[in-house]
């Protein structure tokens, strides 16, 4: 029961992800009186529902069940290859650094899909009513 609740909480904030990242940027921001950091919270929780609203996204699309394997997928290959950036230049690997790099930039990218499968969604609906 409280599982449900859980997963029917983050499917209603994944839908329009827009609405959560807006609530914690003023709210925290308010609260903090910080800007930068309350935008940087707003991203880093906002890559989290829009990874799964891409996923299903996708997997209705294309009718598989490689949306989140492909974004997961992709999230790794890009970690791989800041590492092996990171270790070239300085001979260390900074682990944390490179997940919060590929966690902002799946932000940017997960945002970028996300409004181009709601279009192509909110198209084929339009088109077969």
């Amino acid at each position: 029961m409280i599982l449900d609740s859980i997963k029917h909480a983050y499917a209603y904030l994944a839908v329009i992800p827009v609405i959560p990242f807006a609530i914690i940027l003023f709210g925290y921001g308010a609260y903090i009186q910080d800007r930068k950091k309350a935008f940087r919270l707003a991203m880093d929780v906002t890559t989290a529902l829009l990874i799964g609203c891409v996923a299903v996204l996708f997997d209705n699309l294309s009718g598989t069940k490689f949306g989140l394997y492909g974004i997961l997928l992709f999230m790794l290959l890009g970690g791989g290859l800041l590492g092996n950036a990171q270790f070239r230049k300085r001979g260390t690997i900074d682990g944390k650094k490179i997940f919060r790099t590929i966690w902002r930039l799946s932000f940017f990218s997960m945002s970028v899909l996300y409004v181009v499968f709601m279009c192509i969604v909110i198209g084929k609906l339009v088109l077969t009513a």
